[in-house]
């Protein structure tokens, strides 16, 4: 086991290990710690713990020290550098005529180099426009390309449920979606209606893939044929997942009636993994492959 602190550097960016050595610190303090890009200013989100030495990225670095109120002054004068950085950028992304998007702009804490964010449909020459930077801010200059996603977590927005993006306010990695999480989820299969601002799936999907995979094990499918109550057969007609409510079609003095019963009051052979027969075949291999068309930029997102 090894001792460790959880940093961060961005709103709902990744988190890193760090050694505490002998601050003492706890969740909400800012500290100066080195990192790979250089001298960074971070925030403290886990406090001190133990941790299996395996979950460690090796060598684990060290806080350097506690973030003075020098230091917070610094990291407030280099945001306002920042804003410049960015007007700056803009106009020379203008001057060079550069068919790209500039996402943001960031300093090191030590304003030992500026890094750049940007999207573009293909690769870009920016040689020139680096060399052009690097004469304006006398320092190192790093332009990096982005995928979609990453630009929607940088920028935040509101999604479709009216609350903040997910990925600006709490979530520190993407994880994976797929178009089977809708399916399983009863969702329209709509790309435009399971889409992000990012234009990606909705990272909710995942959210809530467990609970509707074990919710839908306690229902039948649409089809089946069932046990109601009355001792009658019926074939189901809907089902609501949520309030596990079935509604079947029944057949009663030649006349077909429908009816609605909580699912644990009929009976039905119970499947492991239930199939959804809401979508043809070739319906969901066309929006599978619409959608790793869409991650055709994972390189660029790394």
């Amino acid at each position: 086991m090894i001792k460790v602190i959880g940093v961060r550097f961005r709103r709902a960016g990744k988190i890193y290990f760090f050694d505490p050595v002998d601050f003492q610190v706890k969740r909400g303090d800012h500290v100066i710690v080195e990192t790979a890009r250089g001298v960074e200013y971070g925030t403290v989100v886990s406090s001190p713990r133990e941790v299996e030495e395996e979950k460690v990225i090796q060598p684990l670095k060290q806080v350097l020290r506690v973030a003075s109120e020098k230091d917070d002054q610094q990291e407030k004068l280099n945001k306002e550098k920042e804003r410049e950085a960015y007007r700056v950028c803009l106009e020379k992304i203008r001057k060079h005529n550069l068919e790209m998007k500039l996402i943001d702009a960031e300093y090191t804490f030590d304003n030992n180099k500026v890094l750049f964010y940007f999207t573009a449909d293909g690769r870009i020459d920016f040689r020139e426009l680096v060399k052009d930077l690097a004469s304006v801010f006398k320092t190192r200059i790093e332009l990096r390309q982005i995928g979609v996603r990453d630009e929607t977590k940088i920028l935040g927005g509101i999604g479709s449920c009216g609350r903040p993006l997910c990925c600006h306010t709490h979530l520190s990695e993407f994880i994976p979606v797929s178009i089977k999480m809708a399916k399983e989820q009863n969702l329209s299969l709509n790309p435009t209606k399971i889409s992000g601002v990012c234009g990606r799936l909705m990272c909710c999907l995942k959210h809530e893939e467990e609970t509707y995979e074990e919710l839908n094990k306690q229902l039948p499918n649409v089809g089946d044929m069932v046990h109601c109550p009355e001792g009658v057969k019926g074939e189901v007609h809907s089902v609501n997942v949520l309030r596990q409510l079935v509604k079947v079609v029944v057949e009663e003095n030649d006349e077909k009636e429908i009816r609605e019963y909580p699912a644990a009051q009929i009976r039905f052979k119970r499947k492991f993994k239930k199939e959804k027969h809401d979508v043809h075949d070739k319906e969901l291999q066309k929006l599978e492959k619409l959608e790793k068309q869409g991650h055709k930029s994972k390189l660029d997102e790394n």
